[in-house]
């Protein structure tokens, strides 16, 4: 297989995605940046997660959007590098992020939680750091935003679960939980989740909602109160969709927001966070 990252471009945009990017919310100038960084996150996503390439034309395209990073590469990683050199943003944060991609290309099995939090310190974490960054924010408000980047990674793994399994081998239930529950990995493969699989999955969740429980008071502590609006609607979206997977099974039960949900869920989040600042 031969040709360049966009041969493995899925077609999927940020308004595809489970949680906002870059929304109106946010001022133009800070927009621009970050979806910059999207567009380079989701060039390296979809290489990671193509379903019929193999695994050395995978790091090799990954090996160019790290090259773009420093110049010449992958058209996503150059122009990310322009915008990172012209707004004087950190190098790191994309660096970790394809490290994460080189992992999901070589790692589909994770024994326990510690092991799938490290993955997720490259995976998730860099991305709120970097809007953090973009937005001049006190990187005191790191571990805050890192809990509730780690939440939003595990959801998404809970929520495709399956399809997951199915269409790259790879798992992020971790070995422990399976164990604890008595399930297998195998039980991904069937229409609907066993018991035992189901509270494996509802596990996981209850750890999650521990991370937004520490992440909940980090939209207080933003100064930009664009950005803080946006944190809090994420934090109220995945506090609800951590709520459905201790109650729902996602291989046969819609677990997803519906655009009305979501809106409704946003706009009582943002008026929570005014009200909350009104109060302070």
């Amino acid at each position: 297989m031969s040709g360049d990252v966009a041969d493995l471009a899925s077609g999927k945009g940020h308004r595809d995605e489970n949680f906002p990017v870059a929304s109106v919310l946010l001022k133009p100038q800070h927009r621009a940046p970050i979806m910059a960084f999207y567009r380079f996150a989701r060039a390296a996503d979809d290489v990671s997660d193509h379903p019929t390439a193999d695994a050395h034309e995978k790091l090799s395209r990954l090996a160019e959007l790290r090259r773009g990073l420093d110049g010449e590469g992958a058209e996503e990683a150059v122009a990310l590098a322009r915008v990172m050199r012209e707004c004087g943003l950190d190098s790191l944060h994309a660096h970790e992020l394809l490290d994460a991609f080189v992992q999901d290309v070589t790692v589909n099995r994770y024994a326990d939680w510690e092991q799938l939090i490290g993955y997720c310190r490259l995976s998730a974490m860099p991305v709120g750091r970097f809007v953090l960054d973009v937005h001049g924010e006190d990187r005191a408000t790191w571990p805050l935003s890192d809990a509730l980047c780690a939440a939003l990674q595990v959801i998404n793994h809970l929520q495709d679960c399956a399809r997951d399994y199915a269409e790259l081998d790879r798992v992020y239930l971790t070995a422990e939980a399976l164990e604890a529950s008595g399930a297998s990995v195998g039980d991904l493969a069937h229409e609907r989740a066993t018991p035992a699989l189901l509270e494996a999955i509802r596990s996981m969740a209850r750890r999650t909602s521990d991370l937004l429980r520490e992440s909940a008071p980090f939209a207080s502590h933003i100064r930009d109160r664009r950005l803080a609006a946006e944190v809090a609607i994420i934090q109220r979206l995945a506090e609800d969709l951590v709520r459905r997977l201790t109650t729902r099974d996602p291989l046969s039960e819609r677990v997803h927001h519906g655009k009305a949900e979501a809106a409704l869920l946003a706009a009582r989040a943002v008026l929570g966070q005014i009200f909350a600042r009104r109060r302070r």
